[in-house]
């Protein structure tokens, strides 16, 4: 006779399979295009104010004003 598996029966099984193949191809693409990027460099630098120097509104409004 043998063990007959039902489609429910190998529902959930299936189903995490397929999960962990899809999240390795997506690790595996995501690793393959941080490697053809490079590392990333933080540029975007925040200055810091001058304690000196009051704040006003052309500063305030006016964010290319140094």
């Amino acid at each position: 006779m043998g063990i007959h598996y039902t489609y429910a029966s190998t529902k959930s099984a299936k189903l995490m399979e397929k999960q962990a193949k899809r999240e390795k191809k997506l690790a595996e693409k995501k690793a393959k295009r941080l490697a053809k990027e490079g590392p990333k460099k933080d540029e975007s630098k925040t200055q810091a104010l001058d304690p000196n120097k009051p704040l006003d509104l052309n500063f305030l409004t006016d964010p290319n004003e140094k």
